[in-house]
């Protein structure tokens, strides 16, 4: 859905490396108001 690689988004559960930028925004902004960021980045606009 946020069209990460699937190698790097590995990478970030295991530590070796952290989002930056653009990544670590949009990951935050998931954290802190999911309902809204997923509604956001649907295909469709949901109800």
């Amino acid at each position: 859905m946020i069209d990460v690689q699937l190698a790097t988004l590995h990478n970030w559960e295991q530590g070796r490396r952290e989002p930056t930028g653009p990544a670590k925004a949009l990951l935050r902004a998931i954290h802190n108001d999911p309902q809204h960021v997923i509604r956001a980045l649907a295909d469709q606009p949901q109800p």
